[in-house]
């Protein structure tokens, strides 16, 4: 499967997951709308993070939802 479209099945039904449809919608509207740009909100978002909680928060996420190599997690 083209990459591109296996990344943008996994994200919607992540989103859908967590937002349901009708929210996930309006996100997908909201950041076609807004001319959202990923990069300079990461950016501005990560500056914000105390140092070190980044890392500590995403060992605690791993510990609670482990990589099981399938691929099929979402």
């Amino acid at each position: 499967m083209n990459n591109t479209v296996e990344i943008y099945d996994k994200g919607l039904a992540c989103l859908i997951e967590k937002l349901g449809v009708v929210q996930t919608e309006k996100f997908i509207a909201v950041v076609k709308r807004e001319n959202f740009d990923y990069t300079r909100w990461q950016r501005e978002y990560f500056d914000s993070v105390p140092e070190g909680s980044f890392t500590s928060e995403a060992s605690e996420y791993a510990k609670t939802n482990p990589y099981n190599g399938s691929g099929k997690e979402i």
